[in-house]
């Protein structure tokens, strides 16, 4: 089935091959004369990647590279359809080809493991299976010999990896051949035109794995190191994480891929309609520009009554959750990569934990925890199940965790009062940690959105109370970042972090004004499209209240936007320049789209095909005004109005440099 003959695909050396259920995407695997093992991938008779080896180097034993032989193969087909509890769309379908091939040395230690493919209509997804074998009890792994030698000249997207400030980079454009080492997802396009994305799918007790260009010119996989004998420590038997290749004609196809989601495991928790998507606000952006402070004090913004006045907030505006930083002890004197004094079960004596559960309660309303570990990590996990406990009995059901500390500096302690070792943030320790947080606030029915995490992989279908994370340059750049986040950013995020998960980028920010006057460059109509063009199943208003209510316009699409979605699809964009996304509401009727734009005006023709057959819409709009961009009072240039439209319709749009147009479409009554 999948290794029948193609014309002209067949090479000498060829031992296996798996196709696509549509035929176009071809994965071969091939041995040459010493025994080393390559695959290769072809769309549509062309190389998209060539001849990339695979195998590993260990610690505790010779390599696992050459004198290998096929020893069996065996195929599956697979089409199904499964249902997201939450997500950018409701059903997902799962169709692909899966090849496993088996190989054995000829001599030496007979060590064996299965090269699993599984090749989708979007791309491709691959991983080592190694069994249980006397000669391999325990796999010390200093290194994957996974290679990606992209066949064809390309332009990449891509942030430097093993750098202090973790993920929170701004992206590179470059030639493919002038990446340095890169953390995934990197996203290519071809000189031809062909997307392409490489990233990892179910990373689980595994340390993530970068991307370094070597001298023949493929990207090699380069494991993240950690505080043991090696990068990685297995006993067998043991799978890698998937290697994934996503391959799109349209720049929109890597974005509505669903390629990462099927190549993990189901929800292994069953019935979780105890998470609420859900909008929130908080005292985040006020912290971050310096007018509160996460330490006690005569600014200290997790007070009672400061809180209350955000409940009250939220309960006025329709908003279901509120989010407070500083709320325990700890954040006095310096906590950054010191999180040994936070205590997680007790509030400082200015706020009143129990008093305010009560009252959002009475609104309407659900505090958000908030767990900043400091990276004092072992110290988090001593105390994370008696705080999950606390924080049930006060309808607390989400919490935003933080890991605020350079890379490399994350503290493991693995015995009480024993030695201190230091964890990478996406090593194998914290691959562990991650899941044994949202394993346990699972026991208690807590969602948990994760600030400076460990990359997505996807594991949000495997534990789907692990709803967002941050994981990127986020918006408190723009409250005192040198430079702000320049236009391009938010736009090449779409499709590079954002084709891992969802991203809690905390948008809204209507004033447009960072710390000390610092010029956030965006238009307001931007900052409400950035709700529906990045996905997350929380997202925060995140101005101050003072704001909002200066600018009840633009406030009112913040209001309305949904955040939980039956279908999502990429109307228009191309990587770094602009995107146009629809979106339905789920279990509803609306439709809404989010459109983003570079620093270069444009003109946008979005075709309403998507809208239901014989059904007329209003389409509330908000738009750029005349004139304006990106830069100075421009940016507050701003237009609402309404039309009708139906399917048969294509909206016009002008969208400024740096700028944006969100639009929510009603059904009008029959």
């Amino acid at each position: 089935m999948l290794a029948l003959a193609l014309p002209g695909f067949v090479h000498a050396g060829q031992v296996a091959q798996a196709a696509s259920p549509d035929g176009r995407i071809v994965v071969q695997l091939e041995l040459d004369g010493e025994g080393r093992l390559a695959y290769r991938v072809l769309r549509d008779g062309k190389p998209v990647v060539g001849d990339s080896r695979l195998g590993f180097i260990f610690r505790n034993g010779r390599q696992l590279l050459r004198g290998l032989q096929l020893e069996n193969q065996a195929t599956r087909r697979a089409d199904e359809t499964w249902e997201q509890p939450w997500g950018e769309r409701r059903f997902v379908r799962d169709h692909h080809n899966e090849l496993r091939a088996s190989f054995v040395e000829k001599d030496h230690d007979r060590r064996r493991f299965d090269m699993v493919f599984r090749v989708f209509d979007d791309g491709v997804g691959f991983r080592y299976d190694v069994p249980a074998q006397p000669k391999l009890a325990e796999a010390q792994i200093v290194q994957e010999l996974t290679e990606f030698a992209i066949a064809r000249p390309a332009t990449a997207w891509w942030i430097p990896a093993f750098e202090w400030n973790r993920e929170e980079y701004l992206y590179h454009r470059t030639p493919l051949a002038e990446i340095g080492v890169a953390q995934t997802p990197i996203t290519l396009r071809t000189d031809d035109g062909l997307h392409v994305s490489i990233h990892e799918a179910a990373l689980v007790d595994y340390a993530g794995m970068n991307l370094m260009r070597g001298d023949s010119g493929a990207l090699r996989a380069i494991l993240t190191p950690g505080s043991g004998v090696a990068p990685v420590v297995r006993k067998t038997p043991f799978a890698t994480p998937w290697r994934t290749i996503a391959i799109s004609d349209r720049a929109g196809g890597l974005v509505e891929s669903n390629l990462i989601l099927n190549l993990n495991e189901p929800n292994k928790f069953g019935e979780v309609s105890w998470f609420k998507p859900h909008k929130y606000v908080g005292v985040w952006w006020s912290l971050h520009l310096g007018k509160q402070s996460w330490a006690t004090g005569p600014t200290h913004g997790a007070t009672t009554a400061n809180t209350r006045r955000y409940i009250d907030f939220a309960a006025a505006n329709g908003f279901r959750g509120v989010l407070v930083e500083g709320w325990n002890v700890g954040w006095d004197g310096d906590w950054f990569a010191n999180g040994w004094d936070f205590d997680f079960r007790r509030p400082t004596a200015d706020y009143d934990l129990q008093g305010l559960a009560k009252y959002a309660a009475s609104k309407g309303v659900h505090l958000i925890g908030h767990h900043e570990t400091g990276c004092a990590v072992s110290h988090y996990e001593r105390q994370m199940d008696e705080a999950f406990a606390l924080f049930v009995t006060l309808g607390i059901d989400a919490v935003k965790t933080g890991y605020v500390c350079d890379a490399g500096q994350i503290e493991r302690q693995d015995l009480a009062n024993g030695p201190v070792l230091r964890e990478w943030h996406e090593g194998q320790w914290m691959s562990n940690h991650h899941l044994r947080v949202v394993q346990d606030a699972a026991k208690h029915r807590v969602a948990i959105n994760a600030h400076e995490p460990i990359k997505d992989t996807g594991l949000r279908r495997t534990y789907p109370n692990w709803i967002s994370r941050e994981g990127a340059r986020g918006q408190e750049f723009n409250a005192w970042g040198e430079p702000p986040n320049p236009p391009e950013h938010e736009v090449t995020l779409v499709y590079t972090r954002l084709l891992a998960g969802p991203m809690d980028y905390t948008p809204g920010v209507v004033s447009l004004t960072g710390k000390n006057g610092l010029e956030i460059q965006s238009t307001l109509a931007r900052q409400l499209a950035l709700y529906v063009a990045l996905y997350s199943p929380i997202q925060m208003a995140a101005d101050l209240p003072e704001h909002y209510e200066a600018r009840p316009e633009a406030f009112q699409f913040i209001k309305d936007v949904a955040v939980d979605w039956d279908e999502s699809r990429v109307l228009a964009g191309e990587v770094g320049e602009f995107v146009a996304i629809a979106r339905k509401q789920r279990g509803g009727g609306e439709w809404f789209i989010g459109a983003i734009n570079d620093r270069n005006a444009r003109d946008l023709k979005l075709a309403l095909d998507f809208l239901e057959a014989g059904k007329r819409y209003r389409a509330e709009v908000y738009r750029d005004g005349e004139g304006a961009g990106w830069k100075g009072e421009s940016r507050f240039r701003f237009v609402r109005e309404t039309r009708e439209v139906t399917r048969a319709d294509a909206m016009q749009l002008w969208l400024a440099g740096g700028g944006g147009a969100a639009v929510r479409l009603v059904p009008i009554g029959r």
